[in-house]
């Protein structure tokens, strides 16, 4: 996917503005930036959440907008930070949404086998017929992953999957991101706001300020002190021990 000179703008207000990169396939990258920097927004004009005011994305040799909305929901799934849903449904039917776009209402046998393989991917196995309103935060997130992967798309877009999640469940959540992309070979855009989770799970990092990039690189080019004080206006350290992640503090 390669999105190139994207703007957007609230009411004569620029929060995106000239935006230009290229998603890396197979890989994992984090949009990081303070508050207000434009990652959500490049995202969801990406999952085509928003419309953009300028310039183009191209996915798979053709132009997003062009795609047919059932046509690309079998190619990219998106997770937004907001997934409350009011109707009594149990995880297995929130899973069995995942394959709307392939057969809709009727469920096939290939659809039933996708569902059950993706609950079992998430250990949820015991849940399965559980209310989703009487789910833990964490399980309610392994919830929702499970009808991404069910959802069978090679781009997987996570809008900050961590948010609301103690320590211990946002953990559990990034490593469950990168198996997504180690294991079942998907392509992961992620928005996160903490840095050494970006650092620890990523392949690569897209950092915004203003509404623009300010850094595009791998996680070595662009944790670094000098990128993240500029971005962030606070003086980092780096802690980089032989044959561990990096470990960002401030």
């Amino acid at each position: 996917m390669k999105i190139q000179g994207l703007k957007k703008a609230y009411h004569r207000e620029v929060v995106v503005d000239d935006v230009s990169f290229e998603i890396p396939e197979g890989k994992v990258l984090s949009l990081i930036g303070p508050n207000g920097a434009g990652k959500s927004t490049v995202m969801n004009i990406i999952s085509r959440l928003l419309p953009l005011d300028d310039g183009k994305i191209l996915f798979q040799g053709k132009e997003l907008h062009q795609w047919k909305r059932q046509e690309l929901a079998k190619k990219l799934a998106i997770l937004t930070q907001s997934n409350h849903i009011a109707m009594k449904l149990s995880v297995w039917d929130l899973v069995a949404f995942g394959r709307f776009p392939y057969s809709g209402n009727h469920l096939t046998v290939e659809d039933t086998k996708m569902i059950q393989q993706a609950i079992d991917y998430m250990e949820l196995g015991d849940l399965a017929h559980k209310f989703i309103d009487e789910l833990s935060g964490g399980q309610r997130q392994r919830a929702y992953i499970a009808m991404v992967i069910a959802q069978d798309t090679d781009y997987v877009l996570l809008d900050e999957p961590t948010n609301n999640l103690d320590i211990y469940h946002a953990t559990n959540m990034m490593k469950m991101v990168r198996r997504l992309c180690d294991e079942l070979n998907k392509t992961v855009v992620l928005v996160l706001h903490d840095i050494n989770y970006a650092a620890f799970y990523s392949d690569y990092i897209c950092a915004f300020v203003d509404g623009k990039i300010a850094k595009f690189g791998t996680v070595e080019e662009v944790m670094n002190k000098k990128t993240l004080s500029d971005i962030y206006h606070v003086e980092f350290e780096i802690m980089n021990v032989a044959n561990k992640p990096l470990s960002v503090y401030y």
